[in-house]
C-alpha cells in the first residue's frame, strides 16, 4: 500500500515537471523559391494576316477566264508575301512593311457570271470571312452588284478588269477601277481605223455584234457614238443573248451586211461559237475588231486554233511590251514558270489590280476601311512600276477611275497576240484586210 502511494506521487511529480517545461520550438520551413525570370524578352507575335476577298467566275462558261484571273491574283500575292528583286510595289520586302511584315491571304468567291451570286458572294466574304477589301469581278454586270454590296458595308472594292463606263458614274465612295473603260477603247477603234486609212489601206462600213448584258450593251452604245463622230456608217447591229447556244441567225445578218468591219463584244464561249459559225457560213469581213474579253482568253486560241488568225483585239497588255519594258518579261517568266503558259490581258490586269490594292493597304498602315480608302485616293504608281502599257495608276478623286490608262491593239499572228497599234509601238506589221477563209 505504501509502495503504491509512493509510485503515484513520483508519477504526479513527473507530470508536473513536464508541464512546466517550455514547448519545443518548431523547426522553421524555408520560404518558397521564386521562379527564375526569363533573361530574354518574349517573342513578338507573328505578323498579322491581311485577308482580302476576290469574286470571280471560277466555274461555268467563264471558268477558263476565271483561271487566268485567279492566277494573276495569286502571282501578285506571291510577290507581295515574299522578296523579289523586281521594280514593282512591295516586291523587295516580304509582306507589308508598314504592317509589320503582314502577309496577304486571298479568299476567293465564285460568281459563275451571275450578278445575284456575285452580290451574295461579296456579302459572304464581308460578313463571314471578315475580309477588309474586295477585288473583282471581271463581268461588268457582276461587278455592278458585288460592288454595290461592298458600298453598303463600307468596304473598299478594287476593280481591275471590268470596263463598263457606268461603273464609275454611280458616285460610289468605295469603288476604284484601274483598267481603262470601254468609252476609251471604243474610240481607240476609230482612231486605229483613221491610222489604217492614212496608210492607204481600205476601210469600210461597220457591223456591231454584242452580247446583251451591261458590258456588251455599253460597248455597242459607244461604238455607235464614235462611228458617227468619226464618219463611219453602222450598217447592221446584232445584239444577242449572252451564252447563246446557236447564233446562225445572227451570223446570217452579219454576212448580209457585206464585207464590213465587224466590231464584236463577246465572252469566250460566245466568241468560240461565233468563229465556228463565221467559218461555217463563209463570212469574210474586212476585219474583225474584238473588244478583248473572250477573244483574248487563254482558252480561245487553244480551242479555235488556226481559225483565230488575223483577228484584231483591243488590249491592255501584250508580251511584245517586253521589248521596251523589261519588267513585263520578268513577271511573265515567273507566271510561265508557275503556270506553264504566258500571261494575257486578263491575268495581267488582275495582277496589277491586286498589287495596287495591297500597295494602298500598306500605305494606310492599317486594316481600317477609311484609311485604305484614303490611301487609294492618294495612289500614284509610276509607269515603270507596272507591267501595263499605261502612264501609271492614279485615281480621279470624283469617279475613282484610273486616269493614266490607255489601250493598244493586238492581232493574232501565228498563234500569238502581236502588238500592231499604236504603230509607233508595233512589234509586228498589221495584216490587212483579213484573208478570206478560202485564201488561208
Amino acid at each position: 500500500m505504501i509502495r503504491r502511494t509512493v509510485l503515484s506521487l513520483i508519477l504526479l511529480v513527473t507530470l508536473v515537471v513536464a508541464a512546466c517545461q517550455p514547448a519545443a520550438t518548431p523547426t522553421p520551413t524555408s520560404p518558397p523559391k521564386e521562379e527564375a525570370k526569363p533573361t530574354t524578352p518574349p517573342e513578338k507575335p507573328a505578323a498579322q494576316e491581311i485577308v482580302v476577298g476576290a469574286v470571280y467566275p471560277l466555274s461555268g462558261s467563264l471558268a477558263a477566264t476565271g483561271v487566268d484571273l485567279r492566277q494573276g491574283i495569286e502571282l501578285a500575292v506571291e510577290i507581295i508575301n515574299n522578296s523579289y528583286d523586281l521594280n514593282l510595289p512591295l516586291a523587295k520586302e516580304a509582306g507589308l512593311p508598314n504592317l509589320g511584315g503582314a502577309k496577304i491571304r486571298v479568299i476567293f468567291g465564285d460568281h459563275e457570271a451571275d450578278p445575284e451570286k456575285g452580290a451574295s458572294e461579296a456579302e459572304r466574304l464581308i460578313t463571314e470571312e471578315k475580309v477588309i477589301a474586295l477585288v473583282g469581278s471581271y463581268n461588268s454586270a457582276v461587278t455592278a452588284t458585288a460592288s454595290q454590296t461592298a458600298e453598303r458595308y463600307g468596304v473598299p472594292f478594287l476593280n481591275p478588269e471590268s470596263t463598263s463606263p457606268t461603273l464609275t458614274e454611280r458616285g460610289f465612295e468605295w469603288f476604284f477601277r484601274t483598267t481603262p473603260d470601254d468609252k476609251l477603247f471604243a474610240e481607240n477603234f476609230f482612231q486605229f481605223l483613221e491610222d489604217v486609212k492614212a496608210k492607204g489601206l481600205p476601210v469600210g462600213d461597220v457591223v456591231i455584234v454584242n452580247e446583251n448584258t451591261l458590258w456588251g450593251t455599253d460597248v455597242a452604245k459607244f461604238e455607235k457614238m464614235f462611228a458617227e463622230q468619226y464618219g463611219y456608217k453602222v450598217v447592221e447591229e446584232v445584239p444577242y443573248e449572252a451564252k447563246a447556244a446557236d447564233v446562225t441567225g445572227e451570223v446570217q445578218r452579219v454576212k448580209a451586211a457585206g464585207q464590213a468591219i465587224i466590231m464584236q463584244a463577246s465572252y469566250v464561249s460566245d466568241a468560240i461559237l461565233y468563229m465556228r459559225t463565221y467559218k461555217q457560213l463563209d463570212v469574210n469581213p474586212l476585219a474583225l475588231l474584238a473588244m478583248d474579253a473572250g477573244f483574248i482568253a487563254s482558252e480561245f486560241i487553244k480551242t479555235v486554233g488556226p481559225d483565230a488568225e488575223y483577228i484584231l483585239s483591243r488590249e491592255v497588255w501584250s508580251l511584245d511590251l517586253a521589248e521596251t519594258k523589261p519588267i513585263v518579261k520578268q513577271v511573265n517568266d515567273l507566271y510561265k514558270e508557275r503556270y506553264g503558259t504566258d500571261m494575257n490581258g486578263n491575268s495581267a490586269r488582275a495582277f496589277t489590280g491586286m498589287l495596287t490594292l495591297a500597295d494602298a493597304i500598306n500605305r494606310a498602315g492599317s486594316t481600317d476601311a477609311e484609311a485604305i480608302q484614303k490611301a487609294l485616293l492618294e495612289t500614284d504608281i509610276p509607269a515603270d512600276q507596272i507591267i501595263m502599257p499605261w502612264q501609271g495608276i492614279k485615281f480621279d478623286p470624283k469617279t475613282h477611275q484610273n486616269t493614266l490608262g490607255r489601250g493598244i491593239i493586238v492581232q493574232i499572228q501565228e498563234g500569238k497576240y502581236r502588238l500592231v497599234w499604236p504603230f509607233d509601238l508595233a512589234a509586228a506589221e498589221l495584216i490587212w484586210p483579213m484573208p478570206a477563209w478560202n485564201e488561208r
